[in-house]
């Protein structure tokens, strides 16, 4: 897994528990602000805020902080504790567990963040350029993270042969979402008056049609692309390495499985196959790994494909978490546009117990949860799921102010991108392995026992 949702901004619209004033203050954004927020960096500051009488300092929203910070607990914890607990760990294919909701709660924290930065602008050409070039600063820290320049701990040497870099990753479809979201709600919306629900969802119909044109084109591209046979080649270790060519064969139309679905064919077209992750999920289903739900040796027969190599952030699956990030500015319009904590919670609630409704009856149809095709069920049910605990959330800190107990969350939530680069991407033990005693292999981790 890895890196998750790391553009952050400062979303703000706080209700005052105790005051009981509810009061905006519109003043735009400021210079240092940057225009854009998401879920991983922190230096964006719209001055949107719910204000206490007599106070005209904007603040934060809280339970949004909280929200990602515990997104970001969770997500270290998967990581280091899915290897020990498989069934915390990613689905090997069909299927969600624990796992598999912190990249669609990422991206439905951006949607927030965003909904709340954009709600007044002075110029849009401005803020378009501005998201274009924070979208850009994300892909290029998601190549140098993710592309491969960083090798594992305990591999010690660093840099990526540029045959063979992985192109997209978990920041780059963050990124592309970003992107495509923040354009969604600089450009398209109305200066209609928001009095209800509907209204609500008439002034962003276009975000709306937007997010149906693409799930449609999703669905279409998926079920209807047909899927030829394909190869690949594996370098075998020995006195001579040799390539080895293995062949799949599909020749199908509308296929989920590991082999054959329409999301791995777009990327070994489009990406090139020797750039894509060499480490796939599905490696560890009963197909592939002899202690399957975990990683192990293949089992005798295994289908060819077991060793391919498949992105799990590829390009149409990334096009699919655009629709995650618009759900997510949805909950941030409500928030701008309603005052009152029970007309806040009913109109997150409603369209989240729909989605996920929707999502599982999908799943039973035979549209099945898939995190690594980010289908249109696990889309409904994992941004469903996300509104439902923001709201939680969101009741817990910001309505009756059980703030003591979520600090912690909030630190995390505040400074998500850069617990995400030290812990989850190794960077912490990479830079203590490089201290060593005479050989390299004397570092810090063979003196309290660690090994590869």
């Amino acid at each position: 897994m890895g890196a998750y949702e790391l553009i952050k901004g400062e979303e703000n619209g706080v209700y005052d528990a105790k005051s009981g004033n509810r009061k905006m203050e519109e003043e735009g954004l400021t210079r240092k602000q940057d225009l854009e927020s998401g879920a991983l960096m922190n230096d964006v500051q719209p001055r949107d805020a719910l204000v206490t009488k007599g106070n005209s300092t904007g603040r934060r929203l809280v339970s949004l902080d909280v929200f990602r910070g515990i997104t970001v607990a969770l997500m270290i914890l998967v990581d280091h504790a899915g290897g020990i607990f498989p069934a915390i760990n990613h689905s090997p294919w069909n299927g969600v567990t624990l796992a598999d909701f912190v990249m669609p709660f990422f991206l439905f924290i951006v949607g927030v963040s965003l909904g709340l930065t954009y709600k007044r602008l002075s110029s849009n050409a401005l803020a378009t350029k501005k998201a274009v070039v924070r979208a850009v600063k994300l892909l290029a820290l998601g190549l140098i993270l993710q592309g491969g320049y960083i090798h594992r701990v305990f591999d010690l040497s660093y840099g990526v042969d540029l045959a063979h870099i992985r192109w997209m990753g978990v920041l780059q479809r963050i990124a592309i979402a970003y992107l495509v979201a923040a354009i969604c709600e600089i450009w398209l919306k109305d200066n209609r008056d928001v009095i209800s629900g509907f209204s609500l969802l008439k002034k962003y119909r276009l975000q709306w049609l937007l997010a149906l044109m693409i799930s449609i084109i999703y669905m279409v591209l998926l079920y209807g692309l047909y899927v030829p046979d394909w190869e690949f080649q594996i370098l075998i270790d020995g006195a001579s390495p040799t390539m080895k060519t293995y062949s799949v064969k599909c020749g199908v139309r509308g296929d989920t499985g590991p082999a054959c679905n329409a999301v791995g064919m777009i990327d070994r077209t489009i990406l090139g196959i020797n750039h894509l992750y060499t480490r796939p999920i599905y490696k560890r289903s009963k197909e592939c790994s002899m202690l399957s739900p975990d990683y192990g040796p293949l089992p005798p027969n295994a289908p060819s494909w077991c060793q391919a190599p498949f992105d799990p952030e590829g390009l149409l699956s990334s096009v699919m978490a655009i629709v995650t990030c618009i759900i997510g500015l949805h909950f941030g319009h409500v928030l701008v546009h309603f005052k009152d904590h029970k007309e806040r919670i009913l109109q997150w609630m409603m369209p989240s117990l729909f989605l996920v409704l929707v999502g599982f009856s999908m799943d039973l149809s035979g549209m099945y949860l898939n995190k690594a095709l980010y289908s249109f069920s696990y889309m409904c049910v994992t941004a469903g799921v996300a509104g439902i605990a923001f709201t939680g959330v969101y009741v817990m800190v910001d309505v009756y102010s059980y703030r003591r107990s979520t600090k912690l969350a909030e630190w995390m939530g505040v400074n998500a991108l850069t617990i995400y680069i030290l812990v989850a991407c190794n960077i912490v033990p990479i830079v203590l392995q490089g201290f060593y005693w005479k050989s390299p292999e004397n570092n810090i981790f063979k003196l309290v026992g660690l090994r590869s």
